[in-house]
């Protein structure tokens, strides 16, 4: 299995995705993390598992994600997460450096296809979408590091709102630049540099408090 799974009890689950595998495809003979989790748990005596998803990462995006093993687990993360208080923040390299060491980024974005559009607010369908993000570093070659946590959760919100902002991200060669492109292959990154490092919620059963962080070494050097 693929999937990482870090904490587990009758309710929830918290994995770590790798890059490259989706969260839930509904491509035959495709793998994701939901089929590797429902396989697990009929290996474990499990008949007929539930995994309710509650949140997603993009295919080539590495790191935390919930799940919940019941229906009342998954209403209750869902209720978090539409009221933004399931936090999660990323990790990201990017072509360029904002103007400011933190700042906030309003788009509006629409889903055309298997693309996330920036649209005016006034456009159909239009869903506002909300960034903070951090300066944590910047390199020679003109990267940074940023720190993102996102107060909306609309479909590549991140790597779309980024290239908006005319810092797409490395390894991003749907939402690049073609000297963002150019430079990821120079350097070797093949998948999109964005890494969900840090998940906070409370318990949806019990309230407690959970919190979870990685620190992925590719990204801190």
């Amino acid at each position: 299995m693929k999937t990482e799974i870090l904490y587990e009890d009758d309710t929830i689950l918290v994995i770590k995705k790798p890059a490259g595998l989706a969260t839930q495809t509904s491509k035959i003979g495709e793998q994701d993390v939901v089929s590797e989790l429902k396989k697990y748990l009929a290996e474990s005596g499990k008949k007929n598992p539930y995994i309710g998803v509650v949140h997603r990462l993009d295919q080539p995006v590495e790191g935390l994600l919930v799940f919940a093993k019941s229906k009342e687990a998954a209403a209750g993360l869902t209720k978090q997460l539409s009221a933004g208080n399931l936090n999660k923040r990323y990790y990201a390299l990017v072509c360029g450096k904002p103007a400011a060491n933190e700042g906030e980024l309003v788009d509006y974005l629409v889903k055309e296809g298997n693309i996330a559009k920036v649209v005016p607010e006034s456009a159909p369908d239009a869903k506002k979408a909300v960034l903070q993000y951090k300066v944590v570093k910047t390199m020679p070659e003109g990267v940074a590091l940023l720190d993102i946590r996102i107060d909306t959760g609309r479909f590549h919100q991140i790597r779309a709102q980024m290239s908006h902002a005319g810092m797409p991200l490395l390894g991003d060669t749907k939402y690049g630049s073609e000297a963002s492109i150019a430079f990821s292959r120079e350097v070797g990154v093949r998948q999109v540099a964005l890494y969900a490092y840090e998940l906070e919620f409370k318990h949806p059963i019990t309230k407690k408090a959970m919190h979870y962080e990685l620190q992925p070494e590719s990204f801190r050097h």
